[in-house]
C-alpha cells in the first residue's frame, strides 16, 4: 500500500494531466490570491477553477507549505501515545478503501482521515483509545446493530461502525465501505 507521501507524489505527477496546470503555475495562482488558511484555498481552487478535491487539498497543502510531510505527520498525530495500538487497524481499513478504485483520494485532517470519490464517502476517527470509529455515509440504508446511525458523532456522514480490534474490519465492513464508494 502507498504511503500518503507516495499517494502525493503521485498526485503532483499526474497534476498537469489532470488539471492543466504544473503545481508552480497553481502555487503563483494561490500564492497570488494571498489567502492564508487551508479551507479557503481548496475552496478558490474548486469554485472558480474547477479543481477536484484531492487535487486541490493537494496544493493547498504546498501553497502554505505543508508539503508531502505534513499528511504523514497528521495521520501519525492521530495515533500517538494511548492510540498508537489503534494504527493497525486505521492500516487495514485504508487497504481496505484503496482496493475500491484508483480514484480514492485518502485526505488526513487533523482529528480524521476522509476517504473520497467525488465525493466523500466514508471517514475514519481513532475516537478514544480503544476504539476507532469509521464514518460512512449510506443514505437510505437502515441502521442495524452493528451499523449504527451516525448520531452526533458526524453530521458528514449517516453511519457510524465501532472499530475495536483489526479483525473487525471484515467483509461486513469492507461490504459498507464499498457500498458508500459506490453511492459516492
Amino acid at each position: 500500500m502507498a504511503t500518503p507521501a507516495e499517494m502525493a507524489a503521485t498526485m503532483k505527477a499526474n497534476l498537469k494531466e489532470k488539471t492543466g496546470k504544473t503545481l508552480a503555475q497553481w502555487l503563483k495562482i494561490t500564492r497570488a490570491a494571498g489567502l492564508e488558511k487551508h479551507g479557503r484555498i481548496v475552496k478558490l481552487l474548486k469554485s472558480e477553477h474547477g479543481v477536484t478535491h484531492g487535487f486541490a487539498n493537494l496544493i493547498a497543502h504546498e501553497t502554505l507549505g505543508g508539503g508531502d510531510a505534513s499528511a504523514d505527520d497528521l495521520v501519525a498525530a492521530q495515533y500517538a501515545g494511548k492510540k498508537a495500538d489503534l494504527r493497525p487497524i486505521y492500516e487495514a481499513l485504508v487497504a481496505a478503501a484503496a482496493k475500491l478504485g484508483a480514484d480514492v483520494e485518502i485526505s488526513p485532517k487533523k482529528t480524521c482521515v476522509s476517504l473520497r470519490r467525488s465525493k466523500q464517502f466514508a471517514l475514519i476517527q481513532p475516537s478514544t483509545a480503544t476504539r476507532v470509529d469509521v464514518g460512512l455515509n449510506l443514505k437510505g440504508v437502515p441502521a442495524g446493530s452493528r451499523l449504527e446511525a451516525s448520531g452526533s458523532f458526524s453530521a458528514m456522514c449517516s453511519h457510524r461502525v465501532r472499530v475495536t480490534s483489526k479483525a473487525e474490519v471484515d467483509a461486513e465492513l469492507r461490504g459498507w465501505l464499498k457500498q458508500a464508494y459506490g453511492m459516492a
